[in-house]
């Protein structure tokens, strides 16, 4: 699942946005059409959407209503149009804040952390389109909830949360199967070997967990 969504026709204006939230590790997706959110809305989710109104095609009201007669994804408009009827227009149909162009960037990376702090878990980590809740010990991809045993969940917790570091064969088993378990490390390549085909688009080429060879295994 996406983090944030930009959608913003103005590139300079959703390029400049989109560098200070990854600077703050948000996953950040940009779409410069209503047609383009809406789409990658519905195959990887969001977090939460800042919207523009004045978009080509759909416009943002309409892709603020298709949303959110559907989820209660937070939205924040963005706009160029200051008129109190648009305002009100944008929150009666479901906006949780409407911030008038030109807008102060410090405001908005508070305004997105406030929203974040409030609407969601820190017991949650997200990576690309796998989240993990830590408290439930459940962990999704593209929003849907994978059926995963409790060491492959152990297993990609682990992982995740040393995200670039390569983790030797003997410091995973350790961590998730104790160093006094009857297991031998033969369980960890195949527990490797069922996660993959959980989470990778393609098993036979990971992509996100990577075999360090003579070492053991990387998250990427």
């Amino acid at each position: 699942m996406i983090d944030i969504l930009i959608v913003e026709d103005n590139k300079e204006l959703a390029n400049l946005l989109c560098d200070f939230l990854r600077a703050e590790n948000y996953t950040v997706s940009i779409a410069q059409t209503g047609e383009k959110a809406l789409s990658l809305y519905e195959k990887y989710g969001a977090r939460l959407i800042v919207l523009d109104i004045l978009l080509p095609g759909i416009d943002g009201f309409s892709v603020c209503s298709k949303i959110r007669s559907q989820s209660n994804t937070p939205i924040i408009i963005v706009s160029a149009k200051t008129e109190k009827d648009d305002k009100l227009n944008g929150l009666l149909l479901g906006a949780d804040d409407y911030i008038e162009k030109p807008y102060d960037i410090d405001i908005m990376l508070a305004k997105i952390k406030g929203i974040f702090k409030r609407r969601y878990s820190l017991d949650e980590i997200t990576d690309g389109n796998i989240t993990i809740n830590k408290e439930s010990r459940t962990a999704y991809k593209n929003g849907n909830q994978l059926e995963i045993t409790a060491k492959e969940f152990e297993l990609l917790l682990l992982l995740v949360e040393n995200k670039g570091r390569t983790l030797s064969k003997e410091y995973i088993f350790n961590q998730v199967w104790g160093s006094d378990s009857f297991s031998e490390q033969q369980t960890l390549t195949v527990h490797i070997k069922w996660l993959r085909a959980k989470i990778e688009e393609d098993p036979k080429n990971p992509q996100r967990i990577l075999t360090v060879w003579g070492v053991g295994y990387k998250f990427v």
